[in-house]
């Protein structure tokens, strides 16, 4: 099966355009997080492939098929809000039973598929409960299974676990991606949590202004951003100038940084991620000059703030491998090639 395709969608609100000609693919059976800031868009562009707007221009395919115009509830997809939208009045099993009641299937057939679904989200006896009585992450697996009853192509979240406690939400994100992976359905999930997208995604797409900055693996986003939006937006990262001085080497900090190459022989800017900094004695050989400015003990990494020629440097070590420096006392800090990426300015 061919999953997802988007071929050029746009959509326009008067002169205002919150998506611009989008191309994606999703493999089927692939998990997609659509990352970016707020006003970016990717709610705009699920709400399309929900079928609850309707493109400007371009195409949506599901499984070869366009979709693009075929109404919400003939698209066979499932979908959880974020404010959830369990019925009240209804128990758990009436909540997840109700798709499959409106389309008048019977009740042995009902019952069967709500004490499937209870089981494979953990919550086998709890069919005859109010949802007034459950947790925030009971609630949350409620609406989930509500959405996997009629076996849907697509699976669409949009900022499903916002409303969680940090520990409950991140508890969640395994066990959904647990779900996903057991299940095999094409997922795609709207969030402007960049550890959630990390922790549970095949492919994160990274959003701004209506335009796909880029898409990749986790991995891939993080170790090899297309851009400097991408690099700052995701995790965190260090933005250094660079230049070419009249023998060609690349100067950062004025300090020449071998190995390094603009692209176009010309400015550039590097990003090198605060775990790739290396601290060192001052004056040591290739080094840049710093003075350290403030140390942050946040318990499983210690960050070091360094200032070299202006610019600000984090560095980031664990406590086994905590530099043994005070804030006022000087540095050398340290650009290992290898791991920076040298990025159009």
């Amino acid at each position: 099966m061919s999953g997802l395709t988007l071929d050029t969608v746009r959509k326009d609100f008067g002169h205002f355009t919150a998506v611009n000609d989008v191309r994606l693919s999703v493999p089927h059976g692939t998990f997609v997080c659509m990352l970016g800031p707020s006003g970016c868009g990717k709610t705009t562009l699920l709400r399309m492939i929900a079928g609850l707007d309707l493109p400007t221009s371009g195409a949506i395919l599901l499984d070869g098929e366009d979709i693009t115009k075929v109404p919400t509830h003939k698209r066979n997809l499932g979908m959880v809000f974020q404010s959830l939208a369990l019925f009240p009045h209804l128990t758990v099993g009436e909540n997840i039973a109700y798709p499959l009641r409106i389309r008048g299937a019977p009740r042995e057939e009902q019952k069967k598929r709500v004490d499937e679904l209870l089981a494979m989200i953990h919550l086998s006896g709890y069919a005859d409960r109010p949802v007034a009585k459950l947790s925030g992450g009971q609630r949350q697996r409620v609406a989930i299974a509500r959405a996997l009853t009629r076996s849907p192509k697509l699976f669409l979240l949009d900022e499903p676990l916002s409303a969680l406690d940090a520990k409950l939400r991140e508890a969640m994100q395994v066990e959904l991606r647990q779900l996903q992976q057991q299940l095999g359905i094409t997922t795609i999930v709207v969030t402007h949590d960049q550890r959630e997208a990390m922790t549970m995604a095949d492919t994160v797409v990274v959003m701004n202004k209506g335009e796909i900055r880029q898409a990749a693996s986790p991995m891939e986003i993080y170790r090899r951003p297309a851009d400097t939006f991408v690099a700052d937006f995701i995790g965190s990262t260090n933005l250094i100038d660079m230049d070419t001085d009249g023998a060609g080497r690349a100067v950062a900090l004025g300090q020449a940084i071998p190995g390094l190459k603009a692209p176009g022989g010309g400015k550039a800017v590097i990003s090198v991620r605060p775990e790739d900094v290396q601290l060192t004695a001052p004056g040591s050989e290739g080094a840049i000059a710093g003075t350290v400015t403030f140390v942050r003990d946040l318990g499983g990494t210690i960050e070091t703030f360094v200032d070299c020629a202006g610019k600000q440097i984090i560095a980031v070590s664990t406590p086994r491998a905590r530099p043994d420096v005070a804030v006022g006392q000087p540095v050398g800090v340290v650009l290992d090639p290898s791991v920076c990426v040298v990025l159009a300015r």
